[in-house]
């Protein structure tokens, strides 16, 4: 059991991460953060009933779909996240405190309250350091074969937050490197005029909340976009399979013009 060896996950835990198609030949890593709503054996349920794990305080509902059918489509590799943003999100910088939410969306999170120094570095060290190590092994294998490699991660988000009705199905995160969402905006209007697309919105790329792309991409020089969809737009098989292909259209002639694999440095 996990407390006579001191560790957080035990044997029969699911790995900290899970990276799909490794040796596919496209040029882009795919990343999914918030892609599972498992929870380690040793800290139970986090105090939390089924329905409310189940909701997207847990996981990005239909993210891990998306990424699935993109990864088929382009041929590129995966980083998907083995546990739920509940236990750890791997999404935010390490002193943030939604990092492990006490309150969810509302909803008290009985297993994080009081979370000694010595647990949150197992959280730390078994689940948030594997997962970005996984991502920086994939991109040291991109360059290990000259590939600047594209880095796109995958989200989605609630249609109601905090009482107000959110009009964009889908929204294109992005800081200060412009080569990919500014393209892939201007595609998803070109073909889905009948869309509301957000640009930085619901949330802002700009923002601190999104360390994946931030560590790995930006800070990198690497070309990178973070993508948000509605949950309730991709939250069935049929969705996923609608959005990864108005997606993956979208993003056909960008992800295949040579001149976006290059380090930029502003």
């Amino acid at each position: 059991m996990s407390h006579h060896t001191g560790s957080l996950l035990d044997h029969n835990d699911p790995a900290p991460f899970e990276v799909l198609n490794e040796n596919g030949k496209g040029h882009s890593l795919f990343v999914c953060d918030h892609a599972s709503r498992e929870i380690p054996k040793s800290l139970g349920t986090l105090g939390l009933p089924e329905e409310e794990r189940k909701r997207h305080i847990g996981w990005d509902i239909g993210a891990r779909k998306v990424t699935e059918i993109l990864v088929d489509r382009f041929d590129c590799p995966a980083v998907l996240g083995g546990y739920s943003r509940l236990v750890i999100d791997c999404n935010r910088q390490l002193w943030d405190p939604t990092g492990m939410p006490e309150i969810a969306d509302q909803t008290v999170v009985p297993g994080n309250r009081n979370v000694s120094p010595i647990e949150r570095m197992k959280r730390i060290r078994e689940i948030f350091l594997p997962y970005h190590w996984a991502i920086e092994e994939r991109i040291a294998n991109f360059h290990a074969h000259k590939i600047v490699p594209a880095l796109l991660a995958i989200h989605s988000f609630t249609p109601v937050f905090q009482g107000y009705e959110r009009p964009w199905e889908i929204g294109i995160l992005w800081d200060q490197d412009d080569r990919i969402p500014v393209p892939l905006l201007s595609k998803l209007r070109e073909q889905n005029p009948d869309l509301t697309i957000g640009d930085n919105e619901p949330y802002s790329g700009q923002h601190m909340a999104d360390y994946t792309i931030d560590h790995h991409g930006e800070a990198a020089g690497l070309p990178c976009v973070s993508i948000e969809i509605r949950q309730d737009l991709i939250d069935t098989d049929a969705g996923c399979e609608k959005w990864a292909k108005i997606l993956g259209d979208a993003f056909a002639d960008i992800l295949a013009d040579p001149n976006l694999y290059k380090i930029r440095r502003d």
